[in-house]
């Protein structure tokens, strides 16, 4: 199995090009069902991305492969044919390698009138029920039932169309980000008009909208609490160049930032990262617009290019994960990790997954203080880590675990990288071109 091999304590140095957004792309992929020949621009080479072009080809959507035309990015575009619409059900062998799978949900059941999908899988960081994607389509009308692990929905009548509603998101720990993915792809082709009340705001809930209304959907609201919906009786093919990883983002800038190093980040999502942008303020990590113009003002983007810039000494901080525009609790355990090395006492408070804390024994295994009581850590900044064997649990917490070997002393062993195969592209190789010593090897377990 493989594992990373890292010896730490040296500063990163050089130039980064943000990829795309996987948590955006999966949708973005699940939603070419509803409309043949679209293309997707510059879509991460991730292992949940390969998993959806399998999904999505046994769907009867196959996607012709092509390096990135965007210089810097090694990501893909995909041009996806639907070549059949009689496939209707997503196998469990490949929905068990990740949870997004679940994304095809409402695009079939929206397009064909029907989906027959297995439970979704994928890394373990607490319960993700998915009761609220099916109290969404079944406000739509449609009809649901489970059978073999299975869940099976349909559209009401002999025309296989859902219909149009008030629906509401909101669930315990606020709302439903695929949940509001699926409901908003299925309504698009629904009879009438559909409200979408808690709708989740998260930039990859308006990415999907954005592409869907190239489409040819009638789309407002999106990035608000109230989207509204009127359907459409076909889509149309459509391009679209996925947005930038505001959490691939983030994660190198905890990066830079652990190592005290000199990092330029291009493609850099700024207007999606206000919260995190806050907390990394307080704790005296600050991003500098790079390559102004005399006289230019720095207007914050969705592509800017930033250096990211770090005091001698990183100060503590609270962070409290949220709906966005609030704290993202996929930067979580980076922020940890972060915090390992600040003076003074740090407090994270979880409060969209509450057992999300897999990370916190292994960083402690490293020399880091972090006493946690329920869905509260307490991280009291170390002089310093020691780099040891540990084990990643889910995909934040192995990038958490990276970045913390790279400031640690000695060499830190991750075992178990194929998390971070699902979410980070090659991070060994981006990393070794900045100057971490890094290297994949394979380990045997037990």
């Amino acid at each position: 199995m493989d594992a990373f091999r890292i010896v730490g304590g040296r500063p990163l140095k050089g130039t980064v090009r943000i990829n795309s957004a996987k948590n955006a792309a999966l949708p973005l992929m699940a939603a070419t069902l509803m409309a043949p020949d679209s293309k997707l621009l510059g879509v991460p080479d991730l292992s949940d991305t390969r998993s959806m072009i399998k999904l999505m080809a046994s769907l009867g959507v196959a996607a012709e492969i092509t390096p990135s035309a965007v210089k810097g990015a090694p990501g893909m575009d995909l041009a996806c044919k639907v070549t059949s619409t009689e496939q209707s059900q997503a196998s469990y062998d490949i929905m068990k390698t990740m949870r997004a799978g679940i994304c095809v949900l409402g695009p079939m059941v929206g397009a064909r009138g029907e989906a027959r999908v297995s439970m979704p899988g994928g890394c373990a960081i607490g319960d993700r029920p998915i009761d609220l994607h099916l109290r969404g389509l079944k406000a739509l009308g449609a009809k649901i039932e489970l059978d073999g692990g299975y869940i099976v929905v349909r559209a009401p009548g002999k025309d296989g169309r859902l219909i149009g509603a008030r629906v509401f998101l909101g669930g315990p720990n606020g709302s439903t980000v695929t949940g509001t993915a699926n409901v908003l792809s299925a309504a698009v082709l629904a009879k009438g008009t559909t409200v979408i009340e808690c709708a989740a705001c998260e930039p990859e809930v308006v990415d999907l909208a954005n592409f869907l209304t190239k489409m040819g959907a009638q789309i407002s609201g999106a990035g608000t609490p109230r989207m509204i919906i009127h359907g459409v009786d076909s889509l149309k093919p459509a391009t679209h160049q996925v947005m930038a990883d505001r959490i691939e983002a983030g994660t190198y800038v905890c990066a830079a930032a652990m190592t005290g190093g000199d990092v330029v980040l291009e493609n850099f999502p700024t207007d999606t990262l206000a919260a995190a942008i806050d907390r990394w303020n307080e704790m005296g990590v600050t991003l500098e617009p790079v390559n102004l113009k005399r006289g230019q003002t720095f207007e914050p983007g969705l592509s800017d290019s930033v250096r990211v810039v770090c005091e001698r000494v990183i100060r503590a901080t609270e962070i409290v994960t949220q709906p966005h525009p609030g704290f993202p609790t996929d930067l979580q355990a980076q922020f940890m990790a972060l915090m390992t090395l600040a003076e003074g006492n740090s407090i994270v408070t979880e409060k969209i997954y509450p057992d999300r804390f897999m990370h916190a024994p292994e960083l402690q295994r490293m020399g880091a203080k972090i006493i946690r009581i329920n869905n509260v850590a307490v991280v009291s900044g170390a002089r310093g880590l020691t780099g040891a064997p540990v084990m990643a649990s889910d995909l934040r917490a192995s990038a958490s675990l990276v970045i913390a070997g790279l400031a640690a002393r000695g060499e830190t062993t991750i075992n178990r990288v194929y998390h971070l195969d699902r979410g980070y592209q090659q991070m060994e190789v981006t990393l070794r071109a900045l100057g971490a010593d890094i290297e994949r090897i394979n380990v045997k377990e037990g």
